[in-house]
């Protein structure tokens, strides 16, 4: 099967789940139109466009470090975000401000995060990719453990919100909120299609890449705001969700091969029908209660990469 057929079942598959997203629901199938624009509708968008950038983050970074086991989250963005609203929490601000002010102390400590590791990474002008990973890897580590004392000191009803937040969720978001993500998603693609030339000479290596005439500092400024900003928009409006920057990336190259211009797209796509299923399985596998969606990615994705690096080894 050619790369073309199998994008075009890629996006059969994209519709199908869109479909199920909103005909399925804790409530069994049902197409209640009030029901499906009030409610399905918003949080399906919404995992259609957090899925998509979460993987083309996924995409992007694994293409800058060269390395398959980079995820969004590596560089610590989650984890600022994550720090930021759990303070916001415990201050009471969606109290005072509303919940519509959760997205932006999401989205200031995940910017915050994300100048910091720029600024500490970079020296005379040149960003060190390795120094990158490994600032963004421990600010990942103090976040997570500042998170733990913001819980540890916390009260009852503050800790719920946190805990709630920190395990990701599509549903509640303003349509302001999903207008951004689509729109940053769109954006961001068209961004990163730019590059897919770059990208390709890139995974050669840095010294091959600028005999093949890339401007190699700025491709890899260019691929860390963009994937960067993209994260801190998803994490912000959705919560932690993990795996899909992660695993959508890497069976996407599994099956389509390692060419940029169609392991882009694909993974868009592919990472927009892995989340919007998630949600669906996440709202009817214990109804009426529905569980947090990260939850399920979680699952999920750990069984399918373990799966994919077992198959790999046989």
């Amino acid at each position: 099967m050619h790369n073309r057929q199998k994008f075009v079942v890629a996006l059969v598959v994209l519709i199908t789940s869109l479909f199920l997203s909103l005909s399925v629901g804790s409530s069994g199938f049902n197409l209640n139109p009030t029901l499906v624009k009030e409610l399905r509708l918003p949080r399906t968008l919404l995992g259609l466009s957090v899925g998509g950038g979460l993987s083309l983050s996924g995409v992007l970074l694994q293409g800058l470090f060269r390395n398959p086991l980079v995820e969004p989250y590596t560089l610590g963005i989650s984890g600022g975000a994550a720090l930021f609203v759990s303070l916001g929490i415990v201050m009471h601000l969606p109290q005072t401000m509303g919940w519509g002010v959760v997205p932006f102390l999401g989205f200031a400590g995940a910017l915050a995060t994300i100048l910091t590791v720029y600024i500490l990474s970079t020296k005379k002008g040149s960003l060190r990719v390795h120094n990158m990973l490994l600032i963004g890897v421990m600010i990942s580590f103090i976040s997570s453990s500042l998170i733990m004392l913001v819980m540890a000191v916390s009260k009852v009803e503050d800790l719920h919100g946190i805990i709630f937040w920190i395990m990701g969720s599509l549903e509640g978001v303003s349509k302001w909120t999903i207008a951004v993500c689509i729109t940053i998603l769109l954006i961001g693609t068209t961004l990163a299609y730019l590059f897919v030339w770059d990208l390709n000479a890139l995974m050669l290596g840095e010294e091959e890449a600028i005999h093949l005439g890339v401007n190699v500092e700025v491709l890899k400024k260019a691929l860390f705001f963009t994937a960067s900003l993209i994260t801190g928009v998803c994490v912000s409006s959705s919560g932690i969700i993990g795996f899909v920057g992660l695993v959508v990336p890497h069976f996407v190259r599994i099956i389509f091969g390692h060419d940029h211009r169609v392991v882009i797209p694909a993974s868009v796509v592919s990472g927009a029908s892995f989340l919007v299923l998630c949600d669906t399985l996440a709202r009817v596998v214990v109804p009426p209660m529905e569980l947090p969606v990260g939850v399920i990615t979680g699952v999920v994705g750990g069984i399918l990469f373990i799966y994919a690096l077992i198959r790999r080894q046989v």
